[in-house]
């Protein structure tokens, strides 16, 4: 885990409960991703081969959680020790360890897809790449992947390049759509589905999510 990781870990470390406390409930009434959801659950290798899914990122557990109630096996992993903590504490039955993107601990080709909601936002873009191939490594042919994230937003003057921003935790990034898709093909991923949508209340840009599939 290098400094920068070990910091992100610490800043959610400080803000679990009250997260936790927040944000329940909140993916359950997300229609459109709950949707891109259930095709990420249908891919082959969890629908016909029952491996399991990654809840990477999982924060307090609510995805893995929701995955759990559809009887599919479920992983979270997250980076900081006070989220495991809470979805530990919430989701008593379910699965989670600790661990980082850049390395993870699982074995090649070990999960039949992999949801990382809102995961990558606060890698600097340069890591990025070495995140997508370590997602590409643990999945099984014909896994998916999907992902979640603060999408660019051109009325703000962003480009094709991802902007930082001041998330009220810790720095994060969020990401022109195209350019993120193009990094997905280079890991050896085809995106398969998106979905934005506007700023709802209390939000400050375009929320995204990215459906992939192993690329045979």
């Amino acid at each position: 885990m290098t400094d920068k990781q070990a910091g992100v870990g610490q800043a959610y470390d400080a803000v679990a409960e009250l997260y936790a406390t927040m944000f329940t409930g909140e993916l359950a009434s997300r229609s459109d991703e709950l949707a891109l959801m259930g095709e990420l659950v249908a891919a082959p290798p969890v629908a016909a081969d029952g491996l399991p899914v990654g809840d990477l990122g999982c924060g307090p557990g609510e995805a893995t959680a929701l995955l759990g109630g559809l009887g599919i096996r479920a992983v979270g992993l997250d980076l900081s020790a006070g989220m495991l903590a809470q979805a530990r504490r919430r989701h008593p039955g379910e699965s989670f360890v600790r661990g980082s993107l850049l390395s993870l601990p699982f074995a090649d080709a070990s999960l039949g897809a992999v949801l990382a909601r809102y995961s990558l936002i606060h890698l600097p873009p340069a890591e990025v790449p070495y995140a997508l191939a370590e997602l590409r490594r643990v999945l099984a042919p014909g896994g998916r992947l999907l992902l979640g994230l603060f999408a660019a937003d051109p009325t703000l003057g962003d480009t094709d390049h991802p902007v930082p921003f001041d998330h009220k935790v810790t720095t994060a990034h969020r990401w022109p759509l195209d350019t993120l898709a193009a990094l997905l093909s280079e890991a050896g991923l085809t995106e398969t589905a998106r979905s934005v949508r506007q700023p709802g209340p209390g939000e400050r840009f375009p929320q995204a999510a990215l459906l992939a599939e192993v690329a045979s």
